[in-house]
């Protein structure tokens, strides 16, 4: 914060920036419970508008910038686009706040979004911003085709995503794969009633906001794992300052930053239907980058980060847009990428090691109540005899794969008995270390004083 206070609370060209790379592959799941946005991110428009922003909010920088992306990509409509084979991808995405109620500035952060771009474009957000209630009826029907041909985008605001997961949860509900056509084709088709309604080439993104609470209880399985929770951003929030008084932001440089965003979105409109393509430095980075961010990762944390490469992809392809620019170049590449590891350290403080699977997850739980330490007899215990040991086997092996447990024998009169440890997060090793160098550093004092008390000779 005393970066966006200071040195970028001023509008400046973003030539006069100096953008630092960014980390070319994803790290493992954070241990810190508070992820950094690099400054790679604020690159742009993007970054100009968080710095003007920021200084004047209590909203979490990451916050600003995640809804302002979505918001443009929404915004800037269809035309603009990526090819990966035979796959389109657009400028949606799907952003899900996740932090404390009241207390994280979710509501402020998108009411920054919309004061903005109600100044960027007026008719977009009072006609193609909603905040009704998702259903698949009232999703289809909203965009549905009729004559004269209406505005296929639509940014579907949820500010209590928990009753949208509850639908998903539903066994008959249809919502899920029809949010999942809507962030892939567009091409949404309800077969309901009498007469079928179909909406083609529509264009819907989504900004919800939710606590860790909430989507620890809402969020099953069954939604992780089958491809909604990957097409999401994950984006962990809170109150970055305390203003009693409010922000106070300049009208003149709220109007500064709409005519750059203004200015990006008529250029688009100019353009009409293009591809945006790599150029020769980010094909190199990106080439760079790709195998960690297509590496496969065990439990809720890999299912849920698993769609890196179009979620990066499409971050670089806004920042490209909103550079007025065809290309995407190394920096627009660089500031996806630092979008992506903060989404994907936030998703690791919410979704961890869990593995999605309540037995791997029983146990899990057990082993560290009960000090870190289970034996097999005890571990078959916890399910009274109505557990296979096959299955038990098939649990403990996941949590291995995660990295959580390890197995060791402990000799006894008889045969050695397997106790399954838990393997000490990150921060305990770090603290033990500590504790290692402290023991080691008052051994080394002892022993030098008991040299200097055996050399001095007796007076």
């Amino acid at each position: 914060m005393a970066e966006l206070t200071g040195v970028h609370q001023k509008l400046m060209p973003q030539t006069q920036r100096q953008i630092p790379p960014a980390p070319s592959t994803p790290p493992p799941p954070a241990a810190s419970p508070n992820p950094v946005l690099d400054d790679a991110a604020l690159y742009g428009v993007a970054g100009l508008a968080v710095c003007g922003l920021a200084p004047h909010s209590e909203a979490h920088p990451a916050a600003i910038l995640l809804q302002l992306l979505a918001a443009f990509g929404n915004a800037v409509g269809p035309a603009p686009h990526c090819m990966v084979d035979a796959t389109r991808h657009g400028l949606n995405l799907f952003v899900v706040l996740v932090g404390e109620s009241s207390k994280a500035r979710k509501g402020t952060s998108w009411n920054q979004i919309r004061r903005l771009f109600a100044e960027v474009d007026r008719p977009w957000v009072t006609g193609r911003v909603t905040t009704a209630r998702l259903t698949p009826t009232a999703l289809i029907y909203a965009l549905r085709h009729q004559q004269p041909v209406t505005d296929r985008r639509l940014l579907a605001l949820s500010e209590e995503f928990a009753a949208v997961l509850h639908s998903l949860r539903q066994a008959r509900g249809y919502l899920s794969p029809l949010l999942r056509c809507a962030w892939d084709s567009g091409d949404l088709r309800s077969l309901a009633g009498l007469h079928p309604i179909q909406a083609s080439s529509t264009h819907i993104s989504l900004i919800a906001h939710i606590t860790q609470r909430e989507l620890e209880e809402n969020l099953r399985p069954t939604e992780a794992h089958n491809g909604f929770a990957n097409r999401c951003l994950w984006t962990g929030v809170q109150r970055s300052q305390c203003l009693p008084d409010g922000g106070d932001l300049d009208v003149h440089e709220l109007s500064a930053l709409a005519a750059e965003l203004r200015r990006a979105l008529d250029w688009a409109a100019d353009a009409g239907a293009f591809r945006l393509v790599r150029d020769d430095q980010a094909r190199v980075l990106w080439n760079e980058c790709y195998p960690a961010l297509s590496q496969v990762r065990p439990g809720l944390y890999g299912a849920a980060t698993s769609r890196a490469e179009a979620q990066v992809l499409r971050l670089s392809a806004i920042y490209a847009v909103l550079d007025c620019s065809p290309i995407i170049r190394l920096p627009h590449l660089q500031a996806a990428l630092a979008v992506w590891h903060y989404c994907a350290a936030s998703a690791s403080l919410f979704f961890g090691t869990s593995t999605g699977d309540h037995i791997a997850d029983r146990i899990m739980e057990a082993i560290n109540a009960a000090g870190g330490r289970l034996s097999r007899e005890q571990i078959s215990a916890l399910f009274h005899g109505h557990l296979s040991s096959s299955r038990i086997e098939a649990a403990l092996q996941q949590l291995i794969s995660l990295g959580v447990i390890h197995q060791t024998s402990q000799p006894t009169r008889g045969r050695p008995s397997t106790l399954w440890s838990a393997i000490p997060g990150p921060e305990c090793r770090a603290g033990e270390e500590l504790d290692d160098e402290s023991n080691a550093e008052e051994t080394d004092n002892e022993e030098s004083m008991q040299e200097q008390t055996w050399s001095d000779p007796p007076k």
